[in-house]
């Protein structure tokens, strides 16, 4: 071969071996153009619902329909696939329960229909202008109504976090909105088999003549946690931890802390819970919580005092609830407290 040539050869094949390279990534390569699926997505399902999941895994579903008394986050899902929570409370008093069932039995009748009120994870409160948002039922009990149209909903995925912010009217019996709130639930994965729903808040009030609305004072609201029946305490053999030490209702009950871990089995190999999480820069930090061995959590953001909310001073609130597998120490649960606590705040805008 003419050495002169030899260059010109060796640009043939490069040419032939990068379009031989071309060729087979079109072959492999269907989707040159494919965009990153988000690890995290927030998915619209029928019925009122939205899933949020990851890498296709349900951790939790918001419920949002007309009928519903308010709407409420259920399953909250972890280890085995188990929910961490459930609708009503277990052991409900009133009921017949036969003799050989004993409070602590985890095989006892359950009818949880006298606290229907208590859905999983749920926003409420007991004294919004002197209307009751925390039962279900009575002369005075409220609705929150997730409102539709171009404020009802939006949802966003990304590779760490899924978020929906959704707009909800504190409604009286006769349809009159006394207060709004718009929330953004936003889950994210945590790299260690737990995992975090963090709940931002902006309570309103409403538009017309009144021009505001006062949270009374109760211990009941704003959000509370029913917890699974074998995480409990009393029917489960579970664990309550504050971040003060305090341990379970004898010495946890209504007492301030940073965050209240609740924590029990949850399969007969796995235990569990969650941690209910009070942000700085809400009032009254650190907030009493009211704690209950038969296994619920709840913050009491109005115990010692009301709160009016105003046109021009909306109230903004944050909560945070880190899933967790095992039984986890004081001190890890700061950690993670830490992390919440330091995160920016959800923006919203105001109501016109």
């Amino acid at each position: 071969m003419n050495h002169r040539a030899f260059p010109t050869v060796l640009a043939a094949m490069a040419a032939i071996v990068t379009l031989t390279a071309a060729l087979a990534a079109d072959e492999t390569t269907p989707l040159p153009d494919a965009k990153p699926v988000p690890d995290m997505q927030v998915l619209p399902l029928p019925y009122d619902q939205a899933s949020f999941e990851h890498l296709g895994r349900e951790l939790t579903r918001y419920h949002f329909g007309p009928d519903l008394r308010r709407p409420f986050w259920y399953p909250i899902v972890g280890p085995g696939g188990r929910s961490l929570t459930r609708i009503g409370k277990p052991d409900d008093p009133g009921r017949s329960v036969t003799p050989s069932a004993q409070p602590s039995d985890p095989n006892r009748p359950d009818n949880p229909s006298g606290h229907s009120h208590q859905t999983s994870v749920w926003i409420s409160h007991k004294d919004v202008g002197g209307f009751d948002f925390w039962r279900d039922s009575g002369p005075i009990a409220g609705q929150i109504v997730h409102q539709t149209g171009q404020e009802g909903l939006q949802y966003d995925d990304g590779p760490a976090a899924a978020a929906m912010l959704s707009l909800n009217a504190w409604n009286d019996p006769q349809g009159r909105t006394l207060m709004l709130d718009r929330r953004r639930a936003t889950v994210a994965p945590c790299g260690d088999g737990s995992w975090r729903l963090t709940i931002d808040l902006q309570l309103e009030a409403p538009p017309g003549d009144a021009g505001e609305v006062t949270l009374g004072k109760t211990p009941f609201g704003l959000i509370g946690v029913r917890m699974a029946k074998t995480i409990g305490v009393k029917d489960g053999g579970g664990r309550i931890l504050n971040s003060e030490g305090h341990r379970n209702e004898a010495e946890a009950f209504r007492k301030p802390a940073r965050w209240v871990d609740y924590s029990g089995p949850i399969t007969r190999e796995h235990a569990a819970g969650i941690a209910l999480m009070d942000h700085p820069n809400n009032p009254g930090h650190p907030t009493a919580f009211h704690v209950r061995d038969d296994g619920w959590m709840g913050v009491c953001l109005t115990l010692n005092d009301s709160i009016t909310i105003t046109r021009d001073k909306p109230l903004r609130l944050r909560y945070g609830l880190w899933i967790h597998p095992n039984v986890p120490e004081s001190r890890k649960i700061g950690e993670q407290w830490q992390l919440f606590a330091d995160e920016e705040l959800a923006t919203f805008k105001r109501s016109q």
